[in-house]
């Protein structure tokens, strides 16, 4: 907005200003008021902005600077590498001519002042370009921020707004926690409920289809998912947006990249227009690669050629050229406060604290009660028994049957303790984190990494990723600190396109993490603290899917854990971090935890028959179901429907954990039927797959007469052999083609009967 800009211009017409009551324009004018004495002072260039209060100060677009105008960058990340994405493309947006922010996708939910913004922001719809002005409350939330009049192309009545979109797909093809609210919305303007048929998003409206429900009812639908009662919702809602799509998924699993497929097909269901193709990055196999490729070689020449005009292009391009290196320190987002004792009562504001970065606020410390091996001795391997005591937390870690525990690990402290050695740290010296007051993201939320002030061990032991293989992209951003030539050209070659075979030997394979390239590999790597907190990968809670039932075990939560171990090249041993931290704890220690829900939920109507399916610790959540069911038949008796365990393991007399527990379940009725398959006790390998098309009639009339609930826990090879039986079995006995059953099994998915828990 220019400063020679009035009330009347933002609202777009005198007939519009007339059009409003006195409460509306009094509004509209605080409004304008605030933005007026807002001017002078920018969103960031590249920095990560909140639309927690949406009249961010913003000064007028230098555009002989950023010729291809504003830019917002919305992530939605579990682990922080979407985040980590928008981060790079906001890094290189201002050599592209872009000016960026970056924005959380929680943000667009938390803000706080989008009924004053939409006023604003919608004005320009009724008279200029006929975009219906929104007065629900979803829509006035996504509006804006997706529209915001300061991020627009020209000015706040002609302009559109444009936006990234980098999206993470969770678990079995769910949004990840920070984009959860903002889906919900997106379904609701969009009129797509059923995020699992996306391939037919684009087929015409009206092709009839069924939706199960949860209490076995029929919803009818059309093929594109959309409900037939909100089909046609707001079909111009974002038709002054551009847009692209890039997905983080993993394609082990069934549902691979759906939240950026639903993301794609739902912005653009509400009229928005399509930058650049949606891209898809497979992290079973290099998904820095596919970002890479999809930002360097599909985003950034669309949006040049879109919106970078006449020589500006060019100019742009031999200005990177000449400064492309990789030699350039970063520039940090923090600035390191080092405290006395006197300074530990120092507050931290739980806004600042990064959505993703959310976990390491909520958890709490809890004694471990009971702890006990659960395989026989003979056997080389180690599954455990773990019981943490909660009762102290109850509001905060109360739980439901099957939930989740997130645990934060802590790393070695003999490995914490050669880092700080290396880049010459203090341990034991006390810090806070504050945003760079240099830079211009300092007055914005969600900035900081994790909570201060603590010690320089607490960051190291509990905040920073020692021993996960860093991401090609850390390695570049390490170079710049390596004082050996040898040294930086190492990091810059693994770091390139040209590297990532030498990358996935020496770093992927070799499990080499951050604390053995600054100790060992590298060095000569000199580092002030706050730029290695920016550089070194959070360290990312593990979770446990619970093996308690919390109404039979409410103030305790039960953990199965197997110790993960393996042989490196190099003859060394390597642990999992979680389960390695696990096992060296006691009766007694402490273990900071948190509980997140899990899509496990026992059928309202007990009457129905539950087929569980859980070889090795997958028998986790199965055990927590039978605790339940248990209790609940001491009730019911015989009204209680059927329960169906497959379980799984090498060898009956090694590893048949919770053997005991089993048995007695089968013994007093709970368990009706227990299926038990022993891959190494015959010559041909049994698993519970094949347990399972041998009893396909039973399974089919169980599923499609008794309205069966089907559960699944284990690995995702297990998990889609499981999900290929189970179509088999629906084609052979529901007399159903393979794409029928397939979709069968989509519909008991979404009715919440079909539930599957995999890790790869």
């Amino acid at each position: 907005m220019s400063s020679s800009s009035s009330i009347a211009e933002v609202l777009g017409s005198p007939q519009a200003v007339f059009g409003f009551g006195a409460t509306t324009l009094l509004l509209l004018a605080t409004t304008f008021f605030y933005l007026k004495n807002n001017e002078g002072s920018s969103s960031g260039r590249g920095g990560e902005a909140s639309s927690g209060s949406v009249l961010d100060k913003v000064e007028e677009l230098d555009t002989q600077k950023y010729p291809g105008g504003y830019l917002t960058i919305y992530y939605g990340s579990q682990t922080g590498t979407a985040q980590m994405f928008a981060k790079q493309i906001a890094s290189e947006s201002e050599s592209r001519g872009f000016h960026t922010r970056v924005v959380d996708l929680q943000d667009v939910v938390d803000n706080e002042d989008h009924r004053s913004i939409t006023d604003i922001a919608t004005l320009d719809a009724a008279s200029q370009n006929n975009i219906d002005v929104v007065n629900d409350d979803y829509g006035s939330l996504i509006r804006a921020t997706l529209a915001h009049p300061h991020y627009r192309e020209k000015n706040v009545v002609e302009g559109r707004s444009r936006a990234i979109f980098l999206v993470a797909t969770y678990g079995e093809g769910e949004p990840t926690d920070n984009a959860q609210q903002f889906v919900e919305m997106m379904k609701s303007k969009s009129g797509i409920r059923d995020i699992y048929k996306l391939e037919d998003s684009s087929s015409s409206v009206g092709n009839g289809g069924e939706q199960l429900e949860e209490d076995g009812e029929e919803e009818k639908k059309n093929d594109s998912g959309l409900s037939d009662d909100n089909m046609v919702l707001d079909r111009s809602f974002l038709r002054d947006l551009d847009f692209a799509v890039f997905g983080l998924g993993n394609k082990q699993y069934e549902h691979y990249n759906n939240m950026s497929r639903f993301m794609d097909a739902s912005l653009a269901t509400c009229g928005a227009s399509r930058i650049a193709p949606l891209g898809l990055g497979d992290d079973d196999d290099d998904l820095e690669g596919d970002f890479e490729n999809w930002k360097d070689n599909v985003l950034w020449p669309a949006l040049t050629e879109k919106f970078v005009k006449g020589g500006a292009a060019d100019a742009l391009a031999a200005a990177r050229k000449d400064h492309d290196d990789g030699l350039e320190l970063p520039e940090c987002p923090y600035e390191v406060e080092y405290l006395t004792n006197d300074g530990a009562s120092k507050k931290f504001d739980l806004d600042m604290i990064q959505t993703s970065s959310k976990h390491y606020v909520q958890a709490m410390d809890c004694p471990i009660v009971a702890s006990r091996e659960l395989r026989d001795p003979s056997d080389p391997g180690s599954t455990v028994h773990m019981e943490i005591d909660i009762s102290k937390h109850m509001s905060s870690l109360k739980y439901l049957t099957a939930d989740n525990l997130g645990i934060l690990p802590k790393n070695d402290s003999a490995l914490v303790e050669l880092v700080a050695k290396s880049l010459g740290f203090d341990l034991d010296q006390l810090f806070h984190l504050i945003p760079n007051s240099a830079g211009e993201s300092s007055a914005t939320k969600h900035t900081l990494p994790f909570p201060t002030p603590c010690t320089v061990r607490d960051c190291l032991e509990r905040y920073c990723d020692l021993t996960g293989s860093p991401r090609r992209s850390d390695l570049k951003q390490l170079a710049p600190y390596a004082r050996d030539e040898m040294d930086r050209k190492a990091l810059l070659r693994m770091s390139s396109k040209e590297g990532k075979a030498e990358y996935k030997e020496k770093i992927v394979e070799g499990h080499v993490g951050i604390g053995d390239i600054v100790t060992r590999l590298c060095p000569s790597i000199v580092c002030p603290l706050e730029h290695f907190i920016m550089v070194c990968p959070r360290l990312q809670p593990r979770y446990y899917t619970i093996s308690s039932s919390s109404t039979v075990h409410p103030k305790t939560i039960h953990i199965t854990y197997a110790l993960l171990e393996s042989e490196k090249k190099n003859g060394g041993k390597f642990t999992g971090l979680c389960s390695g931290y696990l096992s060296s704890l006691s009766k007694g220690d402490m273990v900071r935890v948190f509980v997140r829900d899990s899509t496990f939920r026992l059928p309202k109507q007990p009457e129905r028959p539950i087929i569980m399916i859980g070889p090795g610790t997958g028998i986790a959540p199965m055990r927590a179901i039978l605790q339940e069911r248990s209790h609940e038949r001491k009730s019911i008796g015989d009204a209680q429907g059927p329960n169906i365990l497959y379980f799984g393991c090498k060898n009956r007399s090694s590893d048949y954990i919770y053997r005991d527990e089993l048995e007695a379940f089968s013994d007093e009725g709970t368990i009706t039927e227990l299926h038990l398959a022993f891959s190494r006790e015959q010559a041909e390998k049994v698993y519970v797959q094949h347990l399972l098309a041998q009893r396909g009639a039973e399974t089919w009339k169980l599923i499609d007469d008794g309205k069966a609930s089907i559960f699944v826990c284990g690995a995702v090879k297990m998990g889609a052999d499981v999900d290929h039986t189970l179509q088999d079995i629906i084609v052979q006995h529901g007399g159903m083609s393979r794409e029928k059953a397939k979709a069968y099994l989509g519909k008991l998915q979404t009715a919440g009967r079909f539930v599957q828990e995999l890790w790869s």
